[in-house]
């Protein structure tokens, strides 16, 4: 039997595993559909009408035209008032407006770096210490870890979750359009939980990741459009929403 032969015999009976068994082979990607899109209620002076993520609070914005973007400020008291108005609506539902890790506003403070000497980390709390490598091989390619390799590493990490950071505040930078940013409802990613993904989202209709939540966001509270999956911006946000967790069990599927 020759090698093309007994390789064809090997993938055939591979499948004949699989289907016994009740699992079949995904032997190509599939597009996922378009994500749902929230109707918006129509103008009634002219106006741009924003909507909270739950497809049901708005308000709108008179004299904001299409393709303009609100100052800043003015975004953040349009972001008030959905959130007072979603609140008044839910009595008896509490809304974070703060992680618990951090209860003052850090917008404009990078995350403070951890301390090799004290052994704790971005939040503050006490880490294990990482042993202390000399380079040697121990076992496989991924042992020979020195003190410099780790000190590269953090800095790399460190780096590009501040730059989700600075992403997070800055939703021009995002592709939104009318001036809102994440931290205008989120605050330090609160409300985020990025350990409860993956888990069944009602405003998706379906299973999302963590990403798929950022690109939904993006799309309607922003107005602006998903990221690619590679983009640098979207993978840099999701490190940063994750960053703000440390330290908390992950429990996917929680509500």
């Amino acid at each position: 039997m020759t090698r093309r032969s007994i390789a064809l015999a090997t993938a055939a009976g591979c499948a004949a595993i699989f289907a016994a068994v009740g699992y079949a082979p995904r032997l190509r990607a599939q597009q996922a559909p378009p994500l749902p899109v929230h109707q918006v209620p129509d103008s009634k002076s002219g106006g741009t009408v924003v909507m909270l993520c739950d497809g049901k609070t708005s308000v709108e914005v008179k004299g904001l035209k299409p393709g303009e973007s609100m100052p800043h400020a003015q975004a953040v008291e349009v972001a008030r008032q959905l959130m007072g108005q979603w609140q008044r609506e839910h009595p008896n539902e509490k809304w974070e407006m703060a992680q618990q890790e951090h209860q003052t506003d850090q917008s404009s403070q990078p995350p403070p770096a951890a301390s090799a000497a004290s052994g704790t980390d971005a939040t503050g709390k006490a880490s294990a210490a990482k042993p202390q490598s000399k380079g040697t091989q121990q076992g496989d390619t991924y042992a020979s870890f020195t003190d410099r390799d780790y000190k590269v590493w953090k800095s790399e990490t460190d780096n590009f979750v501040e730059q989700g950071n600075q992403l997070f505040h800055d939703g021009a930078a995002l592709g939104g359009t009318i001036g809102v940013s994440c931290d205008m409802c989120h605050p330090n990613a609160a409300n985020t939980h990025p350990e409860t993904y993956p888990k069944y989202q009602v405003q998706l209709q379906r299973v999302a990741l963590l990403r798929d939540m950022i690109d939904w966001c993006i799309e309607n509270p922003l107005k602006g459009n998903a990221l690619d999956p590679n983009d640098t911006r979207l993978r840099a946000l999701e490190a940063y929403i994750l960053a703000q967790r440390k330290g908390v069990a992950l429990d996917y599927g929680k509500h």
